[in-house]
């Protein structure tokens, strides 16, 4: 996923479905200079990681 993109999504009003692995996750921040995102899977919030960018599908 682009970047820009990541961060339109963070920003929406709405919950845009994104996934990471065939996972649905929520994106909390988009660190636009290493290109991640910290996110957790929307079954376990607890779970919270910094992933790459590239690996995020918008579905």
């Amino acid at each position: 996923m682009q970047t820009h993109r990541a961060k339109e999504i963070t920003e929406a009003p709405n919950m845009i479905d994104v996934t990471y692995n065939g996972v649905p996750i929520y994106i909390q921040h988009v660190d636009e200079k290493n290109e991640t995102a910290r996110i957790y899977p929307l079954d376990n919030p607890e779970e919270e990681m910094e992933v790459g960018l590239r690996g995020l599908q918008e579905q």
